[in-house]
């Protein structure tokens, strides 16, 4: 979140005063519903669902594309543990797929690990950046499988024009503390499908048989879960929606800067496209891990940029997802989907020696929102 302030407190002021905190049973047509509007026209598809975090959009994204039990699910081995945790909710399987030298999901790779079971591709937007979606969707239609996008890091960013997210036949976002627009927790799950749109909005309130707009529901009910929001959080969505375009103008002014000086001593990781991207950060890569491990001595230290590793964030790395690996899928082994997937499939930490390969090799510089173009250079000269 870069932008903060008396916005949003006069929004949730707004909300309390008037005491409907609910989104539904007096709630209709509030800031949940606008919000879902807007973001929806802003990102460039038909619909839009607010839930209660990224893996919520993301989980009721494989539902609306139509991700099933035993079905496998190829996601990239760097990404937050969320990606794969989604797949696993839907009762499917993921298949862990090697990253380029983008930090995006290898379309090699991806056909590599597709076989009769591969139902769909998960390809993950980190860091701002956009994925090969042109070779993706062309993969997709190849092999007629679906294609859910995780645009968790990357709101409002584009590739060739199109807003990430809107793409494929599904695309989920998150809007925790740490993404471009939050409200400390919320997330958003788009698509094109009317029918999708309404097996995601059953699916994230169990409770939709007894909503105002049950009878619009163009699929039969089922029992769905609770990934509801409150009008807090829409309220707090609609404000920070507002200021995506200056958020988004600031932070691609600065990376532009920090592109074009350090592009004429390092290597800049290639992109699938610049324009589009969001401008959060901007990634080296070096040909060896020692060059990178001496680069970020030198300079790991230096602010406003912080420069990290993606192989050392843990989290975002495929060999600790410690559930994943151990093929722990659920509280119980009757509701593990591993239980029945294929007996070849196997993980190991050494499964995407490319990925991690290139993750040694790659550093991480975060654009600094609050910087001046005159401090950014005179900054830049220590780099």
């Amino acid at each position: 979140m870069f932008e903060l302030g008396q916005r949003e407190i006069d929004a949730v002021a707004k909300v309390i005063r008037e005491g409907q905190l609910f989104r539904y049973r007096g709630g209709e047509g509030g800031w949940c519903d606008k919000f879902e509007s807007r973001f929806a026209e802003t990102i460039g598809s038909k619909h839009a669902l607010v839930v209660s975090s990224g893996t919520g959009a993301l989980i009721c994204g494989l539902v609306a594309a139509g991700v099933e039990p035993g079905d496998e699910v190829i996601v990239p081995s760097y990404t937050f543990m969320a990606t794969p945790l989604a797949v696993l909710a839907v009762g499917a399987v993921p298949v862990i797929a090697d990253v380029d030298e983008s930090l995006m999901l290898c379309p090699k790779s991806i056909e590599g690990n597709i076989n009769s079971r591969t139902r769909a591709i998960m390809p993950v937007h980190m860091i701002g950046r956009s994925c090969d979606m042109g070779k993706i969707m062309k993969l997709a239609k190849k092999h007629d499988l679906l294609v859910i996008e995780d645009a968790c890091q990357a709101a409002g960013g584009t590739y060739k024009g199109k807003g990430l997210g809107s793409i494929g036949h599904a695309g989920g976002f998150s809007f925790n503390q740490f993404k471009i627009i939050g409200a400390g927790e919320g997330g958003a799950m788009v698509t094109n499908d009317l029918t999708g749109y309404d097996k995601a909005m059953v699916h994230h309130d169990g409770g939709c048989v007894f909503r105002k707009h049950a009878d619009k529901v163009s699929t039969p009910f089922f029992a769905g879960t609770n990934f509801r929001v409150s009008e807090i959080t829409g309220a707090i969505l609609c404000e920070q929606l507002k200021q995506l375009p200056k958020i988004l103008k600031r932070l691609r002014a600065r990376q532009a800067v920090i592109r074009e000086v350090l592009g004429k001593t390092f290597t800049l990781s290639p992109t699938h496209d610049w324009e589009g991207d969001c401008g959060t950060s901007t990634p080296i890569i070096f040909d060896t891990k020692a060059d990178a491990d001496a680069f970020l001595d030198k300079h790991r230290e230096t602010a406003p940029f912080w420069p990290y590793k993606p192989i050392d964030t843990g989290r975002h790395v495929y060999t600790h997802w410690t559930p994943i690996l151990d093929k722990h899928g659920a509280w119980c082994e009757k509701a593990n989907p591993y239980a029945t997937a294929r007996k070849s499939l196997k993980y190991s930490d050494d499964m995407c020696a490319k990925s991690l390969d290139i993750m040694s090799r790659s550093v991480v510089l975060l654009t600094p929102y609050e910087s001046t173009l005159k401090e950014l250079r005179s900054a830049l000269k220590g780099i």
